[in-house]
């Protein structure tokens, strides 16, 4: 029940936060003041996430600066929104800047560990989610973001009733024991249906209400389950990465920040290999 309010509670918030008025939907890329509330609250997340990271770091030995690594991901997110083209030489300064920091902070029979947590986490949790704010930049660019939800909150659902209902065979019994290929291939078309929906739905408000509120372009219907079935299994990596990530520091869940749900890092782990895959994904489509 803890899991359901939470999800009851989150999703119409998250829903909200995409659609926030502010840019074209269809004919311009999303910017002003909306795009800046979303970028602002895709770093908090991104923090928090961080935060729950760094602790399980700590659970190995080693003492990333926490203070330090938040900087840096609030830092990457207020340079990419000002200046979106100079991603990569501002991300490997920063990653060269917690290098630097951790060599002469921590002492040196851990600068090792610390510096590679630390990098790591900026990665991991701060380059993942700035894909959010760089997909819901372009042109219908809140439908791509819901694309991206739905598909894996979607994916989600299926694999754990399925996998509840119908699971023999484990997956990866070592990182996930409750994983199984039964959930992950009623996880695949969970995806799959929901995908399909989303483009259906867009063509019917386009000829029937001549409304763009959700538009998927010009691209063919099985484009976008190609896209779907991508997506999960990059969201179900995700999943076991964070899985192993925690079994690796010897803990169960990453926080308690969300009920039903354990920390932030739990409920977002999906989305960090999922967001890059559907930003990559558009890049590729764009360009060929």
């Amino acid at each position: 029940m803890k899991r359901v309010l939470t999800a009851v509670v989150l999703i119409p918030v998250v829903l909200f936060l995409v659609f926030l008025p502010g840019g074209s939907q269809s004919g311009g890329s999303q910017s002003g003041w909306a795009q800046g509330i979303f970028t602002l609250v895709t770093a908090l997340v991104a923090c928090l996430a961080a935060w729950e990271f760094l602790t399980l770091a700590r659970q190995t030995g080693a003492r990333p600066p926490r203070i330090a690594v938040l900087a840096a991901i609030v830092a990457l997110f207020a340079a990419d929104y000002q200046w979106p083209d100079l991603f990569a030489p501002i991300g490997g300064g920063l990653c060269l800047a917690l290098l630097v920091y951790c060599t002469f902070s921590s002492p040196i029979t851990r600068v090792l560990a610390d510096a590679t947590n630390s990098v790591f986490c900026l990665v991991y949790t701060g380059f993942t989610l700035l894909t959010l704010p760089a997909l819901r930049q372009q042109a219908n660019g809140p439908s791509l973001v819901v694309f991206l939800l739905c598909v894996v909150w979607a994916g989600d659902i299926a694999a754990l009733y399925a996998g509840r209902l119908l699971g023999r065979h484990k997956l990866a019994p070592a990182i996930s024991p409750g994983k199984t290929w039964e959930g992950a291939v009623a996880s695949i078309l969970g995806s799959l249906a929901v995908a399909g929906g989303l483009v259906a739905l867009a063509d019917l408000l386009l000829t029937r209400w001549n409304s763009a509120v959700l538009s998927y372009g010009d691209a063919v219907w099985w484009y976008w389950l190609v896209l779907a079935a991508i997506v999960n299994v990059a969201a179900q990596a995700g999943d076991l990465a964070e899985s192993a990530l925690k079994r690796s520091a010897g803990v169960k869940d990453s926080g308690t920040l969300l009920p039903g749900h354990g920390g932030v890092l739990d409920r977002i782990d999906a989305l960090l290999l999922a967001a890059p895959v559907l930003w990559y994904a558009q890049i590729i489509h764009q360009r060929f």
